[in-house]
């Protein structure tokens, strides 16, 4: 409250709470701030509500390319270990999409344009999503640990399948038989709130909201190359750190 007011009409004007300018301003932001979250709520029960929506039968189906996939060999398939490693296959299947049936890349050799065979393996899988994926003693005997360098030159562990021999690459057409369901009152809202976030620029401010801070995250990491101790410093700065050593 201001104290001219006070001096002015007495301490009876303190019980009509009575906001100053700056108590006002700060009030208008702080409900601008509400109303953003607010309509992050409602974007995400919208986002919600669509992923809810589920699927509906596409009729005629139509192809869409060709996925690749693991299947056993038809010796181990006919062997008496055969639910075996379909249980480990089950786990550590992986499945890559083409347009082409014969999965073929064109890369570069000496400026020429070739072609050559789309690489697919097994999944290696992490320490820990080894330990997710819950293999039994028996599927464990078949797996053995490597140490390589991930994205962030950081050494971590992987277990890779040792008889990757027992399964062969199978093509089939990729069938699209069902597309999710949509909601069109839903998109246009959806489409409004987004626009609005956008064309006023209220993205940084609500990810500020939402997730605080709004400095450089990477500047409180330590720089893990070697530094230089006499960068910015004067020679007598130098001198004088060289004498309190000797000292």
């Amino acid at each position: 409250m201001d104290t001219k007011l006070i001096q002015q009409y007495g301490t009876e004007i303190l019980s009509y709470r009575l906001r100053t300018v700056r108590q006002k301003k700060r009030m208008q932001y702080e409900d601008f701030d509400k109303q953003l979250l607010k309509t992050s709520r409602r974007q995400s029960e919208l986002y919600e509500q669509k992923r809810n929506l589920g699927w509906e039968p596409l009729v005629p189906p139509v192809q869409k390319g060709w996925i690749r996939f693991f299947v056993l060999r038809d010796d181990v398939a006919r062997s008496k270990h055969a639910e075996l490693f379909e249980k480990i296959l089950a786990k550590i299947n992986t499945c890559d999409w083409s347009h082409r049936k014969d999965f073929l890349v064109k890369y570069r050799r000496y400026g020429t344009k070739k072609y050559r065979v789309k690489k697919q393996s097994l999944l290696r899988p992490y320490e820990c999503q080894f330990k997710q994926l819950a293999f039994t003693d028996e599927e464990k005997q078949f797996f053995y640990e490597v140490w390589e360098t991930d994205c962030k030159k950081r050494l971590v562990k992987r277990y890779v399948f040792s008889e990757p021999w027992r399964f062969v690459l199978r093509t089939r057409p990729n069938i699209i038989d069902k597309v999710k369901k949509r909601d069109a009152l839903i998109d246009a809202e959806l489409q409004g709130i987004w626009n609005y976030l956008r064309r006023n620029r209220f993205c940084r401010r609500l990810d500020k909201l939402l997730n605080g801070g709004g400095g450089c995250w990477w500047k409180d990491y330590e720089d893990g190359r070697e530094k230089n101790m006499l960068k910015n410093k004067s020679l007598q700065q130098i001198l004088d750190e060289l004498t309190e050593d000797r000292v």
